[in-house]
């Protein structure tokens, strides 16, 4: 039999042998929806900016938007000889006010304490130059939408206009709890949409998602939150095929759950470590941190098929499984970031909640997976089976390595500037690091225990439990 080093050897060459070149991988023109866009973006705005104030006071909840006017397909607006919006014009306030009961209005739904709420009304419409910052706050949008219109002779043309409407509907407790609908993706190829709350008690809290986002809790419960981010962790899992292919390659070799608690446990202890640290602020703020992050953990897929296919013990594997859960916190970090606004003030209970979802759905993976292939290799041969799923699972792991690494290269990376800052980052991964040896240090000894107790008559560290 070949030596391990000289095995390895020739896998990296077969695996870089494989992979495609930039040319070959793009292809020919895309004939799918990529082409389709481009044959509507003349008819649909390509980027498309909305802002949103919801304040529920008294018996009123109070809805500000603001959006491009081109955004108003299939209204035909009164124009001047130079092509600027004829603003004197007498059906130009008419069909403002169908093109906002048209796109806005009929698009946007609110809840009060899980009844849709009915009797929207338009209160006030105006235009706005593309200068305009009246949005900056509530109080500044409401003296615009309730100040002086444009003037008739301004030069203004429909791509610059802002449509500003406010909208309004009776409630019965400006305490409860509300929540919104927003579906305005359909205003532009892409529609990236902030929501301000505005509290009865002046605070402000702000959303900020592409598209549509469905309900959206504006003040959740701490159940409500909890429910959402265990949906979330499980989805992300489930749906994510790096973390899938990662947690597959782990338990390629294992027979019995008894043999794969050791190695499952250390990497949720990992992730849990980094995702927190994620959550606490402490991660890199520039752009090629994620990238790195990303291909990383392509590279750490294909070092666990690699150790599969060459039979590596598996006595120290959690010690692996460790290190790079540390790296796939990371990842998981990414997803939770951009969802954590939607936890209202239960942040904590959010990180909780999507921690418990990713191990419910690694969970899930395993109950699947392990008995499937267990089914498997006791057909096709244990250790000839094993060699054949982890050079399929390294070969989609090599690309994914080579690609995730050129955008990682694609960014200028510099080392850092030793000032302030950099001192108090270099103390919190200090600080990190030693939480995250800390942490493997108590897990050696409660998996030497855990083994002394459980696992007396596993045969040998190189052969599956």
């Amino acid at each position: 039999m070949l030596a391990r080093p000289r095995v390895l050897a020739l896998l990296g060459v077969g695996l870089a042998w494989s992979t495609p070149s930039p040319a070959v991988a793009a292809g020919p023109l895309a004939s799918g929806p990529e082409s389709a866009v481009a044959l509507v973006r003349h008819e649909v705005p390509a980027d498309v900016a909305v802002q949103m104030y919801v304040r529920p006071a008294g018996d009123q909840l109070t809805l500000l938007v603001r959006v491009p006017l081109e955004s108003r397909r299939d209204v035909r607006f009164p124009l001047r000889a130079d092509g600027a919006l004829d603003l004197g014009a007498e059906e130009l306030e008419d069909l403002l006010h169908e093109a906002a009961t048209l796109w806005i209005a009929g698009y946007l739904s609110a809840f009060e304490d899980g009844r849709e709420l009915d009797d929207e009304r338009i209160v006030s419409i105006r235009l706005a130059i593309p200068s305009d910052r009246s949005f900056r706050s509530y109080d500044e949008a409401v003296a615009h939408l309730t100040g002086p219109r444009l003037a008739p002779g301004l030069g203004l043309r429909p791509d610059q206009a802002f449509l500003d409407v406010w909208l309004e509907t009776p409630i019965t407790d400006d305490a409860a709890r509300f929540s919104l609908d927003p579906r305005l993706a359909h205003l532009g190829i892409e529609t990236v949409s902030v929501i301000h709350l505005v509290l009865p008690d002046g605070a402000e809290r702000a959303f900020r998602y592409v598209g549509d986002p469905g309900l959206v809790d504006l003040d959740p419960s701490w159940f409500a939150a909890l429910i959402r981010f265990i949906a979330l962790g499980v989805e992300h899992i489930l749906g994510g095929l790096d973390h899938l292919l990662f947690v597959l390659c782990l338990v390629i070799p294992f027979r019995s759950v008894r043999g794969l608690i050791p190695v499952v446990t250390a990497f949720t202890v990992a992730h849990s470590i980094t995702l927190v640290a994620a959550a606490l602020g402490m991660t890199p703020q520039v752009l090629w941190f994620p990238p790195l992050i990303e291909a990383l953990i392509a590279a750490s897929i294909v070092w666990m098929a690699l150790e599969n296919i060459l039979g590596a013990g598996l006595s120290r594997r959690w010690i692996v499984a460790f290190g790079f859960g540390l790296v796939h916190g990371f990842g998981f970090s990414f997803v939770l970031a951009s969802q954590l606004q939607f936890a209202g003030a239960h942040a904590l209970t959010a990180l909780f909640g999507f921690n418990v979802g990713v191990e419910i759905g690694q969970l899930l993976v395993l109950i699947v997976a392990v008995p499937a292939l267990s089914w498997a290799f006791t057909r096709a041969g244990e250790r000839t089976g094993i060699i054949v799923v982890s050079v399929l699972v390294a070969h989609t792991a090599w690309h994914w390595m080579f690609e995730r690494g050129a955008t990682f290269l694609a960014y200028d990376v510099r080392l850092p500037v030793a000032d302030a800052d950099f001192a108090a980052a270099a103390l919190r991964w200090a600080f990190l690091a030693l939480v995250s040896l800390g942490a493997a240090w108590l897990l050696s000894g409660l998996i030497a225990a855990y083994r002394r107790t459980y696992l007396r008559t596993v045969r040998s560290p190189t052969s599956a439990p």
